[in-house]
This record gives structure tokens, C-alpha cells and sequence, in this order.
């Protein structure tokens, strides 16, 4: 069972395998794939399992990454992800060994990607990266660990100082990108639960890497705040939603 690279010329037909076959997300995957596009001109890499499957790893210069780090010349990964029936056929590791390659053949001094302190949705599980060689370079509240595995340390990475966590708005504010099909088809559904509890509501979209390497929020795909401070980065389903808002209230 071999690789593919999503490029340009086949991203319209292949599966970019978020949101494999949940109809109500069409749109929102579309919309993904039409940001892919518009970065692969930045340098982004899709390179995925030859199946239909939730297989693959997407990354970019950390330059061009539309998360709040400084890493220049670092490869910042934006997803690696390997699920169901896949899991422990060493499919991470060659998708790791692929970024990596690519990285030192491009002259970069390493990658850097965000996870968890510990396990949570959306975020990697840092204990593979340790044993990959990476080590946390720096960590912002409550929960963010930036990690690196670096062959020329000319730089360390870091969180952009500003960020605080912290956003100035009343009620629900969701900062958000088109980079998950999940975050883009929530939302109208947690809308109307706000509404329904009389729970002021407002969605950010992030359109610009400018805004998204100055953000709120560490993961720009998404990030909930509730009367200023940061909830969760977690893709929430209405039903957590609608408890959590009870919570807060």
C-alpha cells in the first residue's frame, strides 16, 4: 500500500480524507480544498495513504503557517493524522520520515508542531513526537506544547509573545479558519444553541496568515472564548456544547 501527494492538478478528484463521507461537511471541504490550493503556492505539502482513509500528513514552511509561532526555517506540521484499522502499521512514522526528508532537502533546520500536555481531541498525543526525537521548545496556558526536532540549532522555537489566550468580546466568540471542515460545519449549529440560551454569539473567520500568526487563539482552526477567555480549541459537537454553555452560565 503506497503514498500520494494531493497537488494542484488532482486535488479537485482525490480525497483530502477530512470528513470522509459526511455529506452535511461538502461544502466545507470544498472549502478546504480551495485553501490547500492557495498555500501549496506557499509551499504546502498533502501527501496521503493510497485509500480511502484518515491517513495523512499536511505541512508547510513555518513561515507561511497560519498559527502564532516564530520558527524561521522550521517545517511547521499542520496535521498528521492516522486513524481506525491504520493505527500501528508504522504509517506515522513513514509520513514523519517524509516531512522530515523534504525539510533537509529544502535546507531547513527542523520541524516544529503544536501539541497537548496531555491527550485531547484535535491535538497530537506529544509522547510519539518525544520518541521521534522532537522536545518541547516552549508551552503557553493552559495546555499548548510547542515541539521541535531540530539538526541545526540556529534558532529556538516559540510561541509569538503576544499571545494571551485572551479575547475582548461578551457572550461566544469562536475564532475559526477554513483549514478543518469540522470547525466550518459546526458552527451555524452552535449559533442557534447560543441563541436559544440567549448567549451572545459571534464567529471570527481568519482569512490572512497575517491575522492567523497574530490570533487569539494558538490553533487557528479553531478556538472558543466565553466573555474574553479561552475555553477549548477543540471542535465541540452541539450536544458538549449545549452542557458547557450550561456550565458557563
Amino acid at each position: 500500500m503506497g503514498f500520494i501527494q494531493i497537488t494542484k492538478g488532482n486535488i479537485e478528484t482525490e480525497h483530502i480524507c477530512c470528513a470522509l463521507g459526511a455529506k452535511q461537511y461538502e461544502h466545507a471541504v470544498s472549502e478546504k480544498k480551495k485553501w490547500l490550493t492557495e498555500r501549496m503556492d506557499e509551499g504546502l505539502v498533502f501527501y496521503r495513504l493510497d485509500e480511502r482513509a484518515k491517513v495523512f500528513i499536511e505541512y508547510l514552511p513555518a513561515e507561511m503557517a497560519w498559527v502564532p509561532i516564530d520558527a524561521p526555517n522550521y517545517m511547521y506540521i499542520n496535521c498528521l493524522w492516522v486513524s481506525g484499522r491504520h493505527k500501528n502499521n508504522g504509517y506515522a512514522k513513514q509520513l514523519l520520515d517524509y516531512c522530515r526528508n523534504d525539510a533537509i532537502n529544502r535546507g531547513m533546520d527542523g520541524i516544529v508542531h503544536i501539541v497537548g500536555k496531555k491527550k485531547y481531541p484535535y491535538l497530537s498525543d506529544g509522547r510519539f513526537f518525544e520518541h521521534m526525537g522532537f522536545e518541547i521548545v516552549d508551552q503557553v496556558e493552559p495546555y499548548f506544547q510547542l515541539m521541535a526536532l531540530t539538526w541545526n540549532k540556529h534558532v529556538v522555537p516559540s510561541f509569538k509573545k503576544q499571545v494571551k489566550t485572551f479575547s475582548g468580546d461578551e457572550g461566544i466568540t469562536i475564532y475559526y479558519t477554513v483549514q478543518c471542515p469540522f470547525a466550518v460545519g459546526i458552527l451555524e449549529e452552535l449559533r442557534k444553541i447560543a441563541e436559544n440560551k440567549n448567549v451572545p454569539f459571534k464567529t471570527i473567520r481568519i482569512t490572512t496568515k497575517e491575522k492567523a500568526q497574530n490570533s487569539p487563539t494558538i490553533l487557528t482552526t479553531f478556538g472558543l472564548f466565553y466573555n474574553g477567555n479561552f475555553i477549548t480549541h477543540e471542535i465541540i459537537s452541539p450536544n458538549k456544547f449545549d452542557r458547557l454553555l450550561s456550565k458557563l452560565l
